[in-house]
C-alpha cells in the first residue's frame, strides 16, 4: 500500500506567507476528483479555493477551520491507492445537522458569514432542503428578530468574532495610522463638463469599448497623469528612503460585505480612457464576485475610495500602508455658482480629499498635486 499523499497550503501570492482555514468542502472519507475544491482559505487580501491536486479519498484533515498554517504546512492526506470512486450527491440523513455533519455549500457558508451567524447556531435554524439540508432562503428568513427570541430577554449584548478580511483591515490600519504622521488637504472640483460628456457619449462609449462611461474612470486617469508632475504621491518609504515608482498601480476600494477590497489598476498611466473604464468594471464585478487572484490586489502604489456613492460628502480617509498616499472622492452635488463672467450658473461640483504621509512630503506639494488633479478633471474633456 502506497503512502498518502500530504496535500500542502501552496503559495497564493509573492507577499502571502499564511493563510486561515475558512471552511472544508470535505470531511475524512469522502471521495475526491482531481482539480476539486478542498477547501476554502482566506489571507489579508483575498479569500481562494484550495484543488485537490490528486484523485483519491480524504484520509485525514490536518488543518481545523479557523486555524492559521504557513505556506508549505500540511493541509491534508490523500490516499490515491484506492479505486477511483463514482462521485454521485447524496442527500444527508436528517438528523446530520444534529450531529454536527451536515455539509453546507459554498455559497451557504459565505451567507452565514455575510449575516454573522455562528456553525454552532446553524442547528437553531429551520431547514427546508431535500434531506434536512440548510438552504440559502432559510437563512434569509432566520432574521435578527427570530435570534433574539431565543436569546434570554435580558441579554443585549452579542459577541461577533471578526472576520479574517476585517481582521486584515483593521491590522493594516493601525499599522499605517500610527506609522505614518497623515495631513490631509481638500479641494471643489467642478464636473459639470464631465457629466455633461458623459449622458452624451455614454451609447456610443459602451459599443465601443464594452464598459460603461464613469466619473471613476476620469479620476483614476486624472490621478495617473497629476502624478507624472508629483511622483513623490506615488511611492513608499524603506526607512529613510524615499522609493518613487515609474509605475503608477492605482488601487480603487470597492466596498463588499463586512470590509473593503482593493483591487489594482496596473501600470494605469499608460491605458485610455476606455481602458481604464473596462479594467474599473472588471475589478469591481470579481471583487463582489469573490473572484480576485492574490495578483489583482497586490502591488498597488496609490489608492482612490469613492465614499460619495454614499451621499458623503466629505471624507478623509486612511493611508493603505506601505503606499504614502490615497485620493477620497465625495458625493456629486448642484450648487449655484458664480463664474469667471460673474455670471451665475448652476454647477455640478465634488470634494476631493488628499491624505498624506508627512514624513514624505509637504502640505504646499499636496496642494499642487490637488490643483494638478482639478485641472485634469476640468479641462481635459478627450476619450482617449
Amino acid at each position: 500500500m502506497s503512502e498518502p499523499i500530504k496535500i500542502t497550503l501552496p503559495k497564493l501570492g509573492e507577499s502571502i506567507v499564511s493563510a486561515t482555514v475558512v471552511q472544508w468542502f470535505k470531511k475524512a472519507g469522502d471521495p475526491v476528483a482531481l482539480d476539486e475544491p478542498l477547501l476554502e482559505v482566506s489571507t489579508d487580501k483575498v479569500n481562494s479555493e484550495i484543488p485537490s491536486p490528486v484523485a483519491g479519498v480524504l484520509k485525514e484533515i490536518l488543518a481545523l477551520a479557523d486555524q492559521e498554517i504557513q505556506v508549505g504546512e500540511p493541509l491534508a492526506l490523500i490516499a490515491t491507492d484506492v479505486p477511483a470512486p463514482v462521485l454521485v450527491a447524496a442527500a444527508p440523513a436528517a438528523s446530520a445537522p444534529a450531529a454536527g455533519e451536515e455539509f453546507l455549500s459554498p455559497s451557504v457558508m459565505r451567507l452565514l458569514r455575510e449575516k454573522g451567524i455562528a456553525l454552532s447556531e446553524i442547528d437553531k435554524i429551520p431547514h427546508s432542503g431535500g434531506g434536512g439540508r440548510l438552504t440559502k432562503k432559510d437563512i434569509e428568513d432566520y432574521t435578527p428578530a427570530a435570534k433574539a427570541k431565543q436569546c434570554c430577554p435580558m441579554d443585549a449584548t452579542e459577541r461577533v468574532k471578526m472576520t479574517p478580511l476585517r481582521k486584515a483591515i483593521a491590522e493594516n490600519m493601525v499599522k499605517s495610522f500610527y506609522a505614518a504622521p497623515h495631513a490631509s488637504l481638500i479641494t471643489e472640483v467642478d464636473v459639470t463638463q464631465i457629466l455633461k460628456l458623459i449622458q452624451q457619449e455614454k451609447q456610443n462609449f459602451l459599443a465601443r469599448h464594452g464598459a460603461k462611461l464613469t466619473i471613476t474612470a476620469f479620476v483614476a486617469r486624472a490621478i495617473s497623469r497629476a502624478l507624472q508632475a508629483f511622483p513623490l504621491l506615488n511611492a513608499s518609504l524603506d526607512g529613510d528612503t524615499i522609493v518613487m515608482k515609474r509605475f503608477v498601480n492605482l488601487g480603487v476600494a470597492v466596498s463588499v460585505d463586512q470590509g473593503v477590497m482593493v483591487p489594482v489598476i496596473k501600470d494605469c498611466q499608460h491605458k485610455d480612457l476606455g481602458q481604464i473604464a473596462k479594467e474599473v468594471a472588471t475589478l469591481a464585478e470579481k471583487t463582489r464576485s469573490q473572484n480576485l487572484s492574490p495578483d489583482d490586489i497586490q502591488g498597488g502604489s496609490i489608492t482612490m475610495t469613492n465614499f460619495g456613492m454614499t451621499g458623503t460628502m466629505i471624507g478623509i480617509p486612511i493611508i493603505r500602508h506601505p503606499e504614502v498616499a490615497i485620493v477620497g472622492l465625495g458625493a456629486i452635488t448642484k450648487k449655484v455658482a458664480a463664474m469667471p463672467d460673474d455670471s451665475i450658473a448652476i454647477r455640478s461640483t465634488m470634494f476631493v480629499s488628499l491624505t498624506f504621509d508627512h514624513r514624505v512630503l509637504d502640505g504646499i506639494y499636496g496642494c499642487s498635486f490637488l490643483n494638478e488633479l482639478k485641472k485634469h478633471l476640468e479641462t481635459d474633456l478627450s476619450l482617449s
